[in-house]
């Protein structure tokens, strides 16, 4: 993938040193701006989302969440470790609120605990909802059309919260149903 992301810059920087000589400096230059920028923005919000997430995982938040979930994560992922419906109880939580990036490291640890279990099915699954990650707050990109001056960086909430729900059920679904018929 780098080889074609390098491909791509090169041949647009031809085109741009051909068409207009005097401003490839000032876009390069601008666009590396823009990209720090941006990763410092990204940096800043999963800062204060991780260390949330340890707060709640310290003060036994986590392991609440956990509880109250449990229900849904044993029917869902058919699993009974509590160390792994734990895990899924607060990947899950994360990706409802839109913090992907918090997630990871919890999707990660579930699927370790999975595998203790020989859990093919879950640990197909917990991949598929985290790919498709329903949001009910998309606060990552909220947060990034903020700071990039939105006058209105909400407004991605009922198209986001639509096309996420749409896509978990419609991928699970399917999974779910092509494990049922082939058995998988």
């Amino acid at each position: 993938m780098n080889a074609v992301f390098t491909v791509i810059f090169l041949f647009s920087l031809a085109v741009l040193a051909f068409c207009d000589p005097q401003n490839v400096l000032p876009a390069l230059l601008g666009g590396a701006e823009k990209s720090l920028k941006m990763a410092v923005t990204l940096f800043c919000i999963y800062a204060v989302w991780m260390g949330l997430s340890r707060v709640a995982e310290q003060s036994g938040l986590s392991r609440a969440a956990a509880r109250g979930l449990k229900p849904l994560t044993k029917r869902l992922f058919k699993t009974e470790s509590g160390a792994a419906n734990e895990n899924l109880a607060m990947n899950l939580s994360c990706n409802l609120l839109g913090i992907g990036g918090a997630a990871t490291p919890y999707a990660v640890r579930a699927i370790l605990e999975l595998e203790k279990e020989n859990n093919d099915f879950a640990q197909k699954l917990l991949f598929i909802i985290n790919a498709t990650s329903v949001q009910i707050v998309p606060t990552t990109v909220i947060a990034l059309r903020a700071a990039a001056g939105s006058a209105a960086a909400a407004d991605i909430f009922w198209p986001s919260l639509i096309c996420t729900a749409f896509s978990t059920l419609f991928a699970a679904g399917i999974y779910i149903l092509g494990c049922k018929k082939w058995r998988l």
